[in-house]
């Protein structure tokens, strides 16, 4: 059963509120741990080791350092997400289009993109990209022209909520599809955020516009 049936926006869906609130723990969780691990190593340096060992010290606190100040943008984007399924709902696709290469009208870095149908017309699709690397490996691994069948089959159907013209969150089906799992943000960068075309080229009214608003999209052109 598609979930979209039965719920006006993907957040009123209760697997999906427990799924957010999951990834949010997750990395969370991993902000500590890389926190932790910052500390306890800056410790045993300066209880256990000596000026000796700086060359091997420092690289290992400058990782977790980093992996501490990334993971701050990673549940900035978690807490993105929830916006975007409190606006839309989610709907099911089957056998959609995507791929790894990089495509020539999408503007900027991606890693990955999946193809949606326009909402204003059905038979043209819309590419939408990863925007960023954080995470996307259990997706890559799925999408790779070489990969296994039975990893391939993972997203031969795929969860999705928001416009394709604006952006969207991303999710592959858990155990007996009932629930959402491993949600991850899509974005548009061949229009608005490209400048190439504009919204209303796609079909886009006042009222989606507005829509895409609520869900945290400034778009750069009407």
């Amino acid at each position: 059963m598609n979930p979209a049936d039965r719920h006006p926006t993907a957040w009123e869906h209760p697997p999906t509120r427990r799924a957010w609130g999951k990834q949010l723990a997750m990395n969370v969780a991993a902000l500590v741990a890389w926190i932790a691990s910052w500390f306890a190593l800056l410790a045993v340096y300066t209880v256990f080791l000596g000026p000796g060992f700086v060359i091997l010290v420092v690289p290992f606190l400058m990782y977790s350092f980093y992996r501490a100040f990334l993971q701050l943008f990673v549940i900035s984007a978690v807490f993105r997400m929830r916006r975007v399924l409190r606006v839309y709902p989610w709907q099911l696709s089957h056998e959609i289009q995507y791929g790894l290469t990089e495509r020539a009208d999408v503007v900027g870095r991606q890693f990955g993109w999946f193809e949606f149908p326009n909402p204003a017309r059905r038979e043209e699709s819309l590419p939408m990209v990863f925007g960023r690397h954080w995470g996307v490996g259990w997706w890559s691994r799925r999408m790779a022209p070489r990969a296994a069948s039975e990893l391939k089959a993972q997203i031969s159907e795929i969860w999705f909520a928001g416009d394709p013209r604006f952006i969207g969150v991303l999710a592959a089906p858990a155990s007996g599809r009932a629930a959402p799992r491993r949600l991850r943000f899509l974005h548009q960068q061949t229009g608005s955020d490209g400048g190439r075309r504009g919204l209303a080229d796609w079909g886009a009214t006042a009222e989606d516009i507005e829509r895409g608003r609520r869900a945290g999209v400034v778009p750069a052109r009407p």
